[in-house]
C-alpha cells in the first residue's frame, strides 16, 4: 500500500528544493509542507530563505475541496490579547477593515496561516512601503494614507476595530474562544456562491446550460403537479461539479412531509472525484412567523425521529451546552441521532485551534469532554436532554410521534420575528404589494 501524499504536521518532514532569488537572483532554498489540519483539511506550506541576501518569504494554499458555499466571518476586537487570535485565510479571501473602510482584496496576498496581530503588521507593511512614491506624486494621498498608518498602529496597541473576511470558497477561519459555545465576537454568515465568485474559483466559467436545464425541469415539474395533483418521480438535470468541474447529474425530487409541507429534496454525486452532497429546501411561501420546536429526548426511541433541519434553522441542547447557529451544515432530512452525528463530525473538524499545537491542556480536555457528550446523546447514554430547533422561517420539521394529536415531550411555539431578523433574512427589502 503507497503512503499518503498528505500526513500529519507532528508526522511530516518538509522536501528542499533549489529555487532562484528573485531578489538577488542567486539561489535560495525552497521547503515544501504537505500536511493535513482540520478544517482546512489538505494544506501546502511553502517557505523560501535566500542565505546570499537574507530575503524570505512563506505561503499557504489550500490543496483540499472548496466548500459548498462561501461564508463571511465578521470577528470584533475589543482589546490587546484579542490580537492574539489565530486566523486561516486563504487565498481567495478579501479582508475589510470596517471602521477604515478599507478592503484588502482577494489574491492581493497568499493564503496565511497567522494572527489579527499579524495581519495588521502586515497591512501595515504593504501600504507604507508605496509612501515615499505617494509623497512626490500625489501629497493628499500620501497624508491620508499616513492618517490610515497611525490608527492601525493604534490597532496593535489595543484599539477596538471590526474587520470581515470575506471567502467565496469557505476555507478561512477565525479562532473561536469560547468553544464549545459561540463566540460573541464572532459572526459567521453563509452564502450561495454567484456566478461570478463560481468563475472567479475557477469552478464553473458558464452556468447557463446547468441553468436553462433546472428551469426546465423546475416549470415541468410544476406543470405536472398541476395536471396530475401527485408527486413527479425523481427528475435529473446536468450540472458541473463543484470539486472538479466535471460534468454531473443532479437529481431533484419533490415530497410531502405529513403534517408539516412540501419541500425539495437534492442530491448531487460525482462519479469522476466521487464528490457527493445533499440539500432540502421547504417548498410554498414564506411563513408570517418564526417556530421553535422544544422536544425533551427521554429514551432511544426519540433519537430515531425524522427531522427536518433548514439552512435558516439554529439547534441547541443546554444540557452540554451545544448551540449551532444559522447555516450550520445547511438543510438536512435526516434523523435526530444522524444530526446529532453530522454535528459531532462538523465540530470536530472545525476546531484546528483548540486541538492543535496552539491550544491549551485545559482547553483540549475542555472540547474532548465536549464531544463525548454529543456522542453520548448520538448513542443514547444521557437522558433526558433538551433539543431546541428554532427557525425564523418555519421551515424545519421534527416528528411527532403521537400526531395528530399533541405530543407530551413536544412544544412547538410560533413567534414574531423582530426587525433584524428580518433584515438579516432580506425580507425588508422584499415588495410583494402590486407585483
Amino acid at each position: 500500500m503507497s503512503e499518503p501524499i498528505f500526513v500529519d504536521l507532528s508526522e511530516s518532514k518538509p522536501t528542499e528544493i533549489e529555487s532562484l532569488c528573485m531578489k538577488c537572483q542567486e539561489n535560495g532554498v525552497t521547503r515544501i509542507l504537505l500536511s493535513k489540519i482540520p478544517h482546512f483539511k489538505e494544506i501546502i506550506i511553502m517557505a523560501f530563505e535566500c542565505p546570499h541576501c537574507g530575503f524570505r518569504n512563506n505561503e499557504l494554499q489550500s490543496a483540499g475541496v472548496v466548500n459548498e458555499r462561501g461564508h463571511t466571518i465578521t470577528l470584533s476586537i475589543q482589546n490587546k490579547e484579542d490580537l492574539n487570535r489565530q486566523l486561516v485565510k486563504s487565498d481567495y479571501c478579501a479582508v475589510k477593515f470596517l471602521e477604515l473602510d478599507m478592503e484588502i482584496p482577494a489574491n492581493n496576498d497568499r493564503g496565511l496561516l497567522t494572527t489579527v496581530e499579524g495581519l495588521v503588521s502586515n497591512a501595515i507593511d504593504d501600504l507604507a512601503a508605496g509612501q515615499p512614491v505617494r509623497k512626490a506624486m500625489d501629497e493628499a494621498v500620501y497624508n491620508r494614507i499616513e492618517e490610515i498608518l497611525a490608527t492601525m498602529n493604534e490597532y496593535r496597541e489595543g484599539r477596538p476595530f471590526t474587520i470581515v473576511l470575506d471567502d467565496p470558497s469557505g476555507n478561512s477561519y477565525a479562532e473561536n474562544r469560547c468553544l464549545p459555545n459561540q463566540d460573541p465576537q464572532i459572526k459567521l454568515r453563509w452564502y450561495t456562491r454567484t456566478p461570478e465568485q463560481q468563475a472567479f474559483l475557477g469552478l464553473q466559467n458558464d452556468q447557463t446550460p446547468a441553468e436553462e436545464a433546472a428551469e426546465r425541469v423546475i416549470k415541468a415539474t410544476a406543470s405536472e403537479m398541476v395536471n396530475d395533483k401527485g408527486l413527479p418521480e425523481v427528475m435529473s438535470f446536468p450540472a458541473n461539479c463543484p470539486s472538479c468541474n466535471g460534468p454531473c447529474a443532479t437529481n431533484m425530487h419533490m415530497m410531502e412531509i405529513p403534517h408539516f409541507k412540501e419541500v425539495v429534496i437534492m442530491a448531487t454525486n460525482c462519479e469522476h472525484c466521487g464528490y457527493k452532497s445533499n440539500e432540502v429546501k421547504a417548498g410554498g411561501s414564506i411563513s408570517d412567523k418564526g417556530r421553535r420546536i422544544t422536544l425533551r429526548l427521554t429514551e432511544a426511541e426519540d433519537l430515531s425521529r425524522d427531522i427536518l433541519k433548514s439552512e435558516t434553522c439554529g439547534l441547541s441542547i443546554p444540557e452540554i451546552d451545544l448551540e449551532l447557529t444559522q447555516g450550520t451544515l445547511g438543510g438536512r432530512f435526516t434523523t435526530v441521532e444522524g444530526l446529532l452525528r453530522q454535528v459531532h463530525d462538523e465540530l470536530q473538524g472545525r476546531a484546528p485551534f483548540i486541538q492543535g499545537d496552539s491550544g491549551t491542556d485545559e482547553s483540549k480536555q475542555k472540547w474532548a469532554n465536549f464531544l463525548d457528550s454529543v456522542n453520548k446523546v448520538a448513542d443514547g447514554k444521557m437522558f433526558p436532554v433538551t433539543l431546541i430547533i428554532n427557525d425564523p422561517l418555519a421551515n424545519s420539521y421534527l416528528q411527532n410521534l403521537y400526531a395528530p394529536d399533541d405530543d407530551p415531550e413536544m412544544t412547538i411555539e410560533d413567534y414574531e420575528r423582530d426587525w433584524e431578523t428580518n433584515e438579516e433574512l432580506g425580507l425588508n427589502d422584499m415588495k410583494v404589494d402590486n407585483y
